[in-house]
């Protein structure tokens, strides 16, 4: 198949589609989330994304081809830290507010920056550091009414408990993308994707002892829903990088704290707090800043290669 040409705007258009999607997707896993618990909700979600995937692939003609793998393994850990990921993000929905969840879930990028340093042997230079620690406080400024709750009581401790296991679900999530750095190596993106799928989908199964329930037809729906929409975004997030730099796409990533606060007042009245919003804000700052010192340094490299190639 012929590369694709560039294409800013259908990127962007892709990005925001993707986005709107995985926070529907949220949206109908937190409706399901009072019967259903999260272990049975990655089950669904990852074997009701299967289908749209199989079908991606079939349509791009990389079926069975795009299936095959040179490292299993890797794909195994990658779904056990990405399943756990996904598991403590549903946790977090049944007890959070939607936009909290993902005013916390910024965290990640920010963790993946730390982590790339210190397991991939990344260089990370002042203009990043600077960026994660004010990212970082950000965080904090999120998390502190929740906190609090543990040391004089006046919110429930339920609300602290959901804040941290979503920020470690991020710092799992975070985990899941070193994994799928090391993956790309060797692994089509096609692969990469569809083998989570099932790894998350066979793992989710080990919580069967752990009280899984009978859901309602509204319930399943929600759950039916909730897969079909994940895998339909990754396949727009999938397609809007073949369309456009990551520079230029990653910062429309941050639409989803506008969708998520819409629809989660339009669906469960949920009003985002002052204090939120303003730790949201320096955490979307401090992502969008990473990014364009990433499109600077690739810049430079561009220019560096060229002088290479001219005078070397």
């Amino acid at each position: 198949m012929s590369i694709a040409q560039p294409n800013p705007f259908r990127a962007i258009a892709l990005k925001i589609a993707s986005v709107l999607l995985f926070v529907l997707m949220a949206t109908l896993i937190k409706a399901a989330s009072d019967e259903v618990p999260p272990g049975q909700t990655v089950f669904f979600r990852s074997l009701c994304a299967m289908p749209v995937i199989l079908g991606w692939l079939i349509w791009q003609g990389k079926f069975p081809s795009g299936l095959r793998t040179a490292n299993p393994l890797g794909h195994l850990w990658r779904g056990l830290i990405g399943s756990t990921a996904m598991g403590l993000s549903f946790a977090g929905l049944a007890i959070l507010p939607l936009s909290e969840v993902k005013a916390i879930q910024y965290a990640m990028p920010l963790f993946v920056v730390v982590l790339a340093a210190l397991m991939l042997g990344e260089r990370v230079r002042a203009v990043r550091l600077t960026a994660v620690g004010m990212g970082m406080v950000g965080v904090l400024i999120i998390l502190w009414p929740r906190l609090t709750s543990f040391t004089n009581g006046e919110v429930d401790p339920q609300l602290a408990f959901g804040a941290l296991i979503v920020l470690t679900g991020s710092l799992c999530a975070a985990f899941a993308q070193i994994f799928v750095r090391r993956l790309v190596e060797t692994e089509e993106t096609a692969a990469i994707v569809f083998w989570f799928s099932v790894t998350a989908t066979l793992l989710s199964l080990l919580t069967l002892p752990f009280g899984w329930q009978v859901p309602s037809a509204t319930a399943l729906a929600c759950l039916v829903g909730s897969g079909l929409l994940g895998g339909l975004g990754q396949i727009l997030l999938t397609s809007a990088y073949r369309f456009g730099d990551a520079s230029i796409i990653a910062p429309f990533e941050y639409a989803s704290m506008l969708f998520a606060i819409a629809i989660g007042y339009a669906v469960f009245g949920e009003v985002p707090t002052l204090v939120m919003l303003i730790g949201a804000s320096i955490v979307i700052a401090s992502g969008v800043l990473i990014i364009l010192r990433e499109h600077y340094l690739k810049i430079q490299r561009g220019k560096g290669r060229q002088h290479v190639t001219k005078y070397g």
